[in-house]
């Protein structure tokens, strides 16, 4: 009985993730097209920002409950589905065009986020004495107070040079229909998001309980279910803007979020409790900065991702997927 609650539950998450995210986009868009600033912009925001909250509010309660392999697990796993997974389903369905600033300034920027962050992990490991009593022969490095506000500075700095670009690259051909009213467009934007939350933890929690009970061990669970759960709103929100005709917004929006994954969740996580770091993760860190490169490869040939790239990077997710199982 458990188990036909828990998948009613997962199709009315699914429902609410849909829904929302397409008054969420359109909402969004208005707002592009209101301030004349290319929807990317937007995308790499109000976007990223909006559909990086369930990964967020997951990483947070995670770290704060002593659950370090999902807190880390999460954020690492939820990146590589939003390259290999999103990016990918997007270029299937509707080849993807990439910006010429996406190109050559934000993806680079997390390229160098996600360097960073794995070196980071790899010096405290290093440095660190064994701190997981789980297994004291494997070293784990912490993530504490002072490292978490150095991500947050890091951050924040980004998120200011975004907002800097947006001021200056002000156009006025891009968007040819008229925004939609004030209080319409922030009613879109506020209750796509709600339903977006809503579902994405509806999704989680149900298919997390499902997992489970079928045996999956918790750091399993968070590179895969509760990974793949909170990256939802990232796939339907990319799915729906690539179908409206967004695509800067879709690109912008998995670049965005994957950004504030490593900077703003992990530093916020951190800054609230001291996060531990194990090898496995710190591996994890170094799969997520080669497929980074990959992806980046793809974006960089021809400035478009097309159908067989992200069939690529479809079959390259299920390899990884597997490889977590196994491991």
């Amino acid at each position: 009985m458990d188990i036909l609650l828990d998948i009613f539950v997962l199709l009315i998450g699914f429902v609410a993730l849909i829904k929302g995210a397409d008054f969420f986009v359109e909402g969004s868009a208005s707002v592009a097209r209101a301030l004349k600033v290319p929807g990317v912009i937007i995308g790499l925001t109000i976007v990223a920002m909006g559909t990086s909250a369930p990964e967020l509010a997951v990483s947070i309660s995670a770290g704060l409950s002593g659950s370090n392999a999902i807190a880390v697990s999460n954020v690492v796993g939820s990146n590589i589905f939003n390259l290999l997974g999103v990016l990918g389903v997007c270029a299937v369905l509707r080849p993807l065009p990439v910006e010429r600033g996406i190109q050559r300034r934000d993806f680079p920027i997390s390229l160098v986020a996600t360097l960073f962050v794995f070196l980071l992990a790899g010096n405290l490991i290093l440095s660190g004495k064994c701190s997981d009593i789980h297994d004291m022969a494997a070293p784990a490095g912490t993530l504490f107070l002072w490292n978490g506000l150095l991500l947050m500075v890091c951050f924040l700095a980004y998120v200011s040079f975004t907002i800097y670009m947006a001021k200056k690259n002000r156009v006025d051909g891009e968007h040819q229909e008229e925004p939609l009213p004030a209080w319409k467009s922030v009613l879109f934007i506020a209750g796509g998001l709600a339903a977006i939350i809503i579902g994405g933890q509806l999704v989680v929690n149900s298919a997390r309980a499902l997992a489970l009970s079928f045996g999956m061990s918790e750091t399993l669970v968070g590179l895969t279910v509760v990974a793949i759960g909170t990256s939802l709103p990232e796939l339907v929100t990319s799915v729906v803007a690539s179908a409206k005709g967004q695509n800067g917004m879709a690109i912008g929006n998995v670049v965005g979020s994957n950004i504030f994954n490593l900077l703003l969740i992990l530093g916020v996580s951190s800054m609230l409790h001291p996060i531990q770091i194990g090898v496995d993760s710190f591996v994890d860190l170094g799969i997520l900065f080669g497929i980074s490169l990959i992806a980046y490869g793809f974006v960089c040939s021809g400035r478009t991702v097309n159908r067989i790239e992200g069939g690529i990077m479809i079959s390259m997710y299920v390899a990884y997927t597997a490889y977590a199982i196994i491991r």
